[in-house]
């Protein structure tokens, strides 16, 4: 099973997940120079970012080298309630005074495939990626729904991934066309840390954690040269046949 730790409410976790994005965030500037990271959405990201905007995380670290990049957009523009960027944007960029040139958005507002088109090229342009290259991000932020999804890969409904960085498929179950970085990008990350908060997740944590034989597309995230951490909740967990104490 993959490491895992469990937190007594959203909170506590938010807290230890601000430090993990810390001390990955200095490793990667100290070992490369900068970092590169891929946020999410959600509400237990929201209180994360806002805990690295405040102090100490804000003085703690150099924004100014930290590329920011989102693992799935939803089709909207950033100033809409449901974009991941404007979320991020609201609790983290902005607060912080990230400059834009750290910033690498997804563009909802463009038609889906366009968008993914686009995002792809500045995906192998801000990593001076080959062909046939993987970018390797330092960090990748990721939750899971409750139907056992994560950035915008649904079961059932995962897209073609040969030879892409990002694509963009519609989802039958959310009924709109969604663009988010494909598996093969995802299990490239040097640390993968997912998100899980609440009840409602509990049983595709289960099956995604203790089920060997899982095809939930957050269980089949396993970066192949890096590391994958789960930090949940107590509620998220209570499922689980043994969580730790």
């Amino acid at each position: 099973m993959a490491p895992l730790q469990v937190f007594p409410d959203p909170d506590a976790l938010a807290e230890a997940a601000a430090e993990l994005f810390a001390t990955a965030v200095e490793a990667a500037v100290a070992e490369r120079g900068r970092a590169f990271v891929a946020l999410s959405g959600g509400s237990t990201p929201k209180r994360l970012y806002r805990r690295l905007a405040a102090k100490p995380c804000r003085k703690r670290l150099s924004w100014t080298r930290v590329q920011l990049f989102w693992g799935d957009e939803r089709p909207v523009p950033p100033d809409h309630p449901d974009s991941n960027f404007g979320a991020a944007r609201r609790d983290l960029l902005a607060p912080l005074g990230v400059p834009e040139a750290n910033v690498h958005r997804i563009r909802g507002e463009e038609e889906p495939a366009r968008a993914a088109e686009d995002y792809e090229a500045e995906l192998r342009r801000a990593f001076g990626l080959a062909p046939g290259e993987l970018p390797r991000f330092d960090l990748v932020l990721l939750g899971m729904g409750a139907d056992g999804h994560t950035a915008s890969l649904f079961p059932g409904n995962e897209p073609p991934e040969a030879g892409r960085l990002v694509a963009a498929s519609f989802v039958a179950t959310r009924g709109s066309r969604r663009i988010t970085l494909t598996l093969p990008v995802l299990c490239a990350a040097r640390r993968v840390l997912f998100l899980v908060a609440g009840a409602d997740k509990a049983r595709a944590l289960r099956d995604a954690l203790e089920n060997p034989s899982s095809r939930l597309p957050a269980a089949r995230v396993r970066p192949a040269d890096g590391d994958v951490l789960w930090y949940v909740d107590r509620d998220a967990a209570r499922d689980l046949e043994s969580p730790p104490p």
